[in-house]
């Protein structure tokens, strides 16, 4: 059996040798693995560092890319039976993460599953709230619906060859795939057994940008969807509130309301910006999405749900794989 992994990058030097280390030091149980990197013009030592740990190392053109399309060429590049995604800032947080995202498709209960992910020290605290409320502690083999994330993720060859990733959705590729999946009978499943260290190291429009992208996409996947502008303000006076309150817990509230302040009207702002555009993006605004100025870590997925909000939201749902797709969380 072999597995080949997939790491979309640019610019992904500063966790790039982490992650690769990780996979190195993976128990594998007689597993084949190969490591392919799909880049879309990295300027710092992000190929040297891919070269170093013999990945197998092929590109993207800048004005071609989108996350669909970038996975498939990936998975064009790879000879494995199973394609594992992960994203270039996370870092497999044991040795056993990828036979363990891997078994279930490997014994036949899943053709796609997603493992959990966690936020590190330098963090922000409102995006570790949502880790901690979408990626639990307990697993969901098979699991209802079609949420899943490609920043930590296995797909049966079998399963790619038969949907294969949209290439014109400006993000949630994962849960489009996995929709047209679960409509033909496929299988989604939650390991939480398989975790990685998830790290963001963005601006705040580059943080209104990652969430205004998802919501245009889930226009595409979930029409609808509508957020109004008293949901705007409902969202994210809810999700303050209650992020104070948790950080208050632990004797931190002063220090962190102005970061979750930030952090939340940036990703309540870009979501709904981005639920109400219903255009075909231009090449510019690609660019803006795909290749800020700062274009350090930007090919995200996003950590989010795809319904609407409820106003309970900084509490965790017992059965989170029961709900409809990731943005406007």
């Amino acid at each position: 059996m072999r597995v080949s992994i997939v790491i979309r990058t640019l610019n992904e030097a500063r966790y790039l040798g982490q992650l690769l280390e990780g996979i190195r030091r993976q128990e594998l149980d007689g597993i084949d693995v190969e490591t392919v990197v799909i880049d879309s013009g990295s300027a710092d030592a992000t190929l040297q560092i891919a070269q170093e740990y013999g990945c197998v190392v092929t590109h993207i053109r800048r004005e071609d890319f989108s996350f669909g399309r970038s996975l498939n060429m990936g998975c064009e590049a790879a000879s494995g039976d199973i394609f594992v995604f992960v994203s270039g800032h996370c870092v497999p947080c044991d040795e056993h993460w990828l036979r363990k995202l891997c078994a279930p498709i490997l014994d036949g209960l899943a053709d796609y599953t997603y493992g959990r992910q966690v936020g590190g020290p330098e963090s922000r605290f409102s995006e570790c709230r949502i880790f901690e409320k979408y990626y639990p502690a307990v697993s969901h083999i098979p699991q209802s619906g079609f949420f899943s994330n490609n920043a930590n993720s296995a797909l049966a060859r079998a399963a790619w060859v038969a949907h294969r990733f949209d290439e014109d959705l400006t993000g949630l590729e994962d849960m489009e795939l996995a929709k047209r999946l679960c409509q033909a009978g496929g299988r989604i499943g939650y390991v939480a057994e398989a975790p990685v260290y998830h790290y963001h190291h963005e601006s705040w429009p580059q943080v209104k940008r990652r969430f205004e992208r998802e919501a245009i996409a889930l226009q595409r996947i979930m029409p609808q969807i509508h957020v109004s502008s008293v949901d705007l303000v409902r969202y994210v006076s809810s999700s303050i509130w209650h992020d104070v309150r948790h950080a208050r817990r632990d004797g931190r509230a002063a220090a962190l309301v102005g970061e979750i302040t930030r952090y939340r009207l940036a990703q309540y702002l870009g979501s709904y910006k981005g639920n109400h555009q219903h255009r075909k993006l231009s090449r510019a605004e690609k660019d803006t999405y795909f290749y800020p100025t700062n274009r350090r870590n930007t090919h995200e997925t996003i950590e989010i749900q795809g319904r609407r909000p409820a106003a309970d939201e900084g509490q965790q749902r017992e059965s989170p794989r029961e709900e409809l797709p990731r943005v406007l969380r």
